[in-house]
């Protein structure tokens, strides 16, 4: 490759390279309903039945780091992060298959526990374990998972339905898997420091909720089950694995649409506002650009929320659909706001 061609990756980010990746997709088939550029693939093969696929990649050293991440929490979040995002298509999860690339500085005690953390995982979202692949690494563990779900067809919820006007909710609060690891990061680094040949064991009995939000985050089922129970239904849905800024550019930007929010009403626990306190660091920072919530954003006409309330309420409303020329606006609540491109 001539030097002149070569562009590195971070020169574009990932979503642009994904949006390469879609002029290279093989034959159009026609029961693929949606492929790449949602949270989930879709593949109809009768009208009234849908099936959801999505895969995830979890790279030591890149995605987790096994000084402070338990085998067995690890097993839960790799199952959550796929669980999440077939529920994101208001579809409901039926299998997952695991793929591991394993180093020998690895046990199969260690590996054991992974696995104890998938079936605990499964259990909770009650879906089953099918398969997967095991294969030798030379240094680092990687792991992947993919999750597929069913959904009759025309209840399915992209991203790219949000309407003009419609109010824009995010389920319970942000920032907080990203508190739970600037803690974990810390005590690893004074541990470091130390030079200490012990057993790294720092007490974290005070940080517990941001820290079990690292490491063990729950998918938001319960939304999934009250919408199937509610007879109002979001126009479009995604859920919080990137940071809330991403995930909203994603929405305005595969609606046709601008947002905007206000950032006074994004929820965050109090305990993320007190670790960015000790960590001299903004928790809206945590709030907008911290990833792994696993919450989930919805739209929906304003008409309907007060209705939606009534069957689900752990959820707030953080902005409204605009004109596409708004771009994606983030409203201080002080007279102050400023744009972002999409």
């Amino acid at each position: 490759m001539a030097e002149d061609t070569f562009q590195q990756i971070h020169e574009i980010g990932f979503k642009r390279l994904i949006d390469k990746f879609k002029t290279h997709t093989g034959t159009e088939h026609p029961a693929v309903r949606r492929g790449i550029g949602d949270d989930a693939s879709v593949i109809v093969h009768e009208e009234a039945s849908a099936i959801c696929t999505t895969t995830e990649v979890f790279l030591e050293g890149v995605h987790f780091d096994l000084t402070y991440t338990p085998f067995n929490y690890l097993g839960y979040k790799i199952v959550t992060a796929a669980v999440s995002d077939i529920l994101a298509m208001n579809a409901l999860p039926e299998q997952v298959l695991i793929g591991l690339a394993i180093p020998n500085k690895y046990s199969v005690q260690m590996m054991e526990d992974l696995y104890r953390g998938v079936d605990a995982a499964c259990r909770d979202y009650g879906i089953q374990l099918t398969g997967g692949d095991t294969t030798a690494s030379h240094q680092l563990l990687s792991v992947s998972v993919t999750a597929t779900g069913a959904a009759p067809a025309d209840k399915l919820i992209y991203r790219d339905g949000a309407q003009l006007g419609d109010i824009v909710c995010v389920t319970g609060d942000l920032g907080s898997a990203l508190a739970g690891l600037r803690v974990l990061m810390r005590e690893k680094k004074a541990w470091q420091e130390s030079r200490s040949e012990s057993q790294f064991q720092p007490d974290l009995h005070e940080y517990e909720f941001a820290v079990q939000k690292q490491l063990v985050p729950k998918a938001r089922k319960d939304l999934i089950e009250s919408i199937a129970e509610s007879d109002i239904r979001p126009t479009s849905l995604i859920d919080v694995t990137q940071g809330l800024i991403s995930e909203l550019g994603s929405v305005a930007k595969s609606s046709g649409l601008g947002m905007e929010v206000y950032s006074p009403a994004v929820p965050i626990a109090l305990e993320t506002r007190r670790i960015a306190d000790e960590m001299n660091e903004d928790v809206d920072k945590y709030a907008f650009y911290g990833g792994e919530d696993f919450e989930m954003v919805f739209t929906i006409p304003e008409e309907s929320v007060e209705k939606f309330k009534s069957d689900f309420d752990d959820f707030v409303v953080i902005g409204r659909m605009t004109e596409k020329e708004k771009q994606l606006t983030i409203n201080t609540g002080e007279d102050k706001s400023y744009q972002l491109e999409l």
